[in-house]
């Protein structure tokens, strides 16, 4: 068995452990979004602070990574957002949550663990340059999106309210807190203390497994209730779609191995909970993103390992 398949394996193990105890009845669902909460709030935000802290980014050049990056989410954005209206026949507005699941890749709770097992801290340097634009540049194509189809409901629509409150959220989110904090660490120049140094060690190393756990956990809450062909379609174009077109950027823009790799490996992850978070905001698509993160979920135990060995045949 590979180490690739390996850490795969494990991840994805990890997710099956935190569900497994959840439906078992072991633990309360609820216990997930407590370990969510704490992930995201603190071990993954001191993960990343320690990582902008001393990443050098082996010569990832971000505007080539980020084009390489955000083609591919555009490009499968879009064709989410026909296959929901063209081929479901879905209203303009599920069809942005259409294009949000099959774009929207889960970077957090499951590509920065994955990550830092498959390509190690050096790894999470290039992802961190991916994860310091993707919640912007993603909600902000969703506000604009909605904005332009969200009156087929009949509901008036507020570009301005809904740009306030998507900058609220930017700036107190942890995460571009962490980002934001580290990079400023590191232009101050200063060595973190010892104490501190420990301290920040200690959480950031327990982010990844905590992450995934609270992630199978979390999964008892969605689950699948109908809207299982768009979903399914979704999911293809979110596992197969979005990394290929990555893979295929990568090589055409001539991205340095490691930075190629840690793309086509982040498009290739199922979609996050952020896809249901924005369906519940814009009050359409509930189910399809549930069902559609569930599947995809499921389905990226085999085709990320299929992926992975892909990038390594192209890019060594």
């Amino acid at each position: 068995m590979s180490s690739s398949t390996e850490t795969v394996i494990f991840v994805f193990g990890l997710v099956a452990l935190g569900y497994l105890a959840g439906w078992s009845g072991y633990l309360k669902a609820e216990t997930g979004d407590a370990l969510s909460e704490f992930a995201v709030g603190v071990a993954v935000p001191l993960l990343l602070f320690r990582t902008m802290v001393s990443a050098d980014f082996h010569g990832a050049a971000p505007w080539a990574l980020w084009a390489t990056y955000f083609t591919a989410a555009a490009v499968a954005w879009a064709a989410g957002h026909l296959t929901t209206t063209r081929l479901f026949g879905r209203d303009g507005a599920t069809g942005v949550v259409g294009g949000v699941a099959a774009a929207f890749s889960n970077t957090v709770l499951l590509g920065i663990p994955f990550t830092l097992g498959v390509f190690g801290e050096q790894g999470v340097e290039i992802l961190s340059l991916i994860v310091s634009v993707h919640l912007p540049v993603m909600m902000a194509a969703s506000i604009i999106l909605f904005g332009l189809f969200g009156s087929e409901k009949g509901k008036p629509v507020k570009p301005t309210a809904l740009v306030k409150s998507f900058l609220r959220k930017l700036f107190v989110n942890p995460l571009v807190i962490g980002i934001l904090a580290g990079l400023a660490w590191r232009l101050i120049g200063l060595p973190l203390p010892g104490f501190a140094l420990r301290l920040v060690d200690a959480l950031a190393g327990i982010a990844g497994p905590i992450a995934l756990f609270a992630m199978g956990l979390g999964l008892l809450k969605f689950g699948i209730s109908g809207n299982v062909r768009p979903a399914l379609a979704l999911s293809v174009l979110k596992l197969f779609l979005m990394p290929a077109v990555t893979l295929l950027m990568a090589w055409l823009l001539g991205l340095p191995p490691l930075a190629a790799k840690v793309a086509v490996a982040t498009a290739a992850l199922p979609s996050g909970v952020n896809s249901y978070l924005i369906a519940i905001q814009f009050g359409t698509g509930q189910a399809l993103a549930s069902n559609q993160m569930t599947i995809a979920t499921a389905a990226a135990v085999a085709t990320t390992a299929l992926w992975l060995s892909i990038a390594q045949m192209v890019f060594g």
